[in-house]
């Protein structure tokens, strides 16, 4: 692995906070971003079925869950600042390749290899966070970092909209080539290493699987994992068909990116709501109310869809609600999850974001693959998956919820 030189100082908090959560920006720009484009991408590179333009984001989250059992492991090893910017300078490459690529295969390839590269950055940015703080206060971290991060589905899609204006879809692809190399030069040059030398972990077969079983057999950890993957397969599946479902059957044509834009920036601020509650309330109690909520939102976008299917008045706010209630799930069950690992804390990170995101990313390509112009199939899983997030959840709190925990978790040992 190679070696890059020490910043000369270490992070203030409002710098780590921003670093982390741009890093994290990257990865959510090669999803938001395409929205707009995803039509011309499609036609241009001669993608035949209306459906196969969902491929473009789909590949690239299925990448991103396969690319986080690699990273969080390479980052115990070696540590997290070098195997983080290989990963950067990896998605600068392919973002390159995507930019040039001149056939709907082959863009489907090298999208699946970018999310991949691009899980770099979730991943080991959770082990960082995980090396600095622990607890409700680790949850308020998460929560200030995806508080800025979430900026970037709301900014993003009206950038993929304003570059279409000017050029076509491959400047889309410029555009985070170069924020991948602006990020690049950050880390290196501000970014010090947080992991304790101690807590390096051995690279062999025996000492991953080992993990492995460990991490998917923690019962206070499992069910928060697999209940984010539901919920998040969700989401995913109403990234995947958004732009058919909004500027398609709604009619809404080229406002879609200020619709997706305008209920993405509630979710933003309900992380920053998450940011100033957590150390308060727990992040057990706020995430277990929020879920509820969903089950219950779910429910009603399926029956909004079903009894009047054209009725974006009905779709917009619900929908708005569902996203919302992301902001007090994502980063308070990531928080829990992880919470039992602190000696191995990248190998967690990466499991459990593969399994999050990689799982979800599957759902969600089904989800948006049953889109027959309505929101019904999508009304059913927000509330059929959410549902089954929570009966998870039980499971991992023993029957219980809105418990606040006393005292620290027990931590798993290497």
């Amino acid at each position: 692995m190679f070696k890059f030189p020490a910043p000369p100082q270490s992070l203030g908090r409002a710098e780590f906070t921003a670093m982390l959560a741009f890093l994290m920006s990257l990865q959510a720009l090669g999803i938001d971003t395409m929205l707009p484009a995803l039509g011309d991408i499609a036609r241009d590179l001669g993608a035949e079925n209306p459906n196969d333009r969902q491929l473009v984001v789909g590949s690239y989250l299925i990448g991103m869950g396969v690319g986080s059992l690699i990273f969080g492991f390479l980052a115990d090893r070696f540590g997290r600042r070098r195997v983080l910017l290989c990963g950067i300078a990896v998605y600068c490459l392919f973002d390159f390749l995507c930019m040039i690529i001149t056939s709907f295969p082959a863009m489907i390839a090298f999208r699946f290899a970018n999310g991949m590269v691009a899980s770099a950055g979730a991943v080991i940015a959770n082990a960082i966070v995980r090396d600095k703080y622990e607890g409700d206060a680790m949850a308020r971290i998460v929560s200030m970092i995806a508080t800025v991060f979430m900026v970037v589905p709301v900014l993003a899609p009206t950038i993929g909209q304003t570059i279409l204006l000017v050029a076509d879809w491959r400047s889309i692809f410029g555009v985070m080539f170069t924020m991948g190399i602006i990020m690049f030069c950050w880390v290196y040059l501000r970014l010090a290493e947080t992991m304790a030398p101690e807590n390096r972990q051995p690279l062999d077969v025996k000492r991953v699987a080992h993990n492995f079983r460990v991490i998917v057999t923690n019962r206070d950890a499992v069910g928060y994992v697999l209940g984010a993957t539901l919920v998040f397969g969700g989401l995913y599946g109403y990234i995947n068909c958004s732009e058919q479902l909004v500027a398609v059957h709604f009619g809404l044509g080229e406002k879609f990116a200020y619709v997706f834009g305008g209920m993405a920036l509630f979710m933003a601020g309900s992380n920053f709501i998450n940011s100033r509650i957590v150390e308060t309330h727990g992040a057990r109690r706020v995430s277990h109310t929020a879920l509820l909520v969903f089950v219950v939102t779910g429910g009603l976008q399926w029956a909004a869809a079903t009894y009047h299917p054209d009725a974006f008045w009905l779709f917009a706010p619900i929908m708005t609600v569902n996203l919302a209630l992301i902001g007090f799930l994502g980063a308070n069950f990531s928080s829990i999850a992880l919470q039992p690992f602190q000696h191995f804390a990248g190998s967690a990170s990466s499991l459990q974001t593969a399994m999050r995101v990689g799982g979800g990313a599957v759902l969600g390509a089904i989800v948006g693959s049953a889109y027959d112009g309505t929101a019904r199939p999508l009304g059913m899983a927000l509330f059929g998956l959410s549902l089954g997030g929570l009966l998870l959840i039980l499971y991992s709190e023993r029957g219980r919820l809105f418990r606040r925990r006393k005292g620290s978790i027990p931590q798993v040992e290497r």
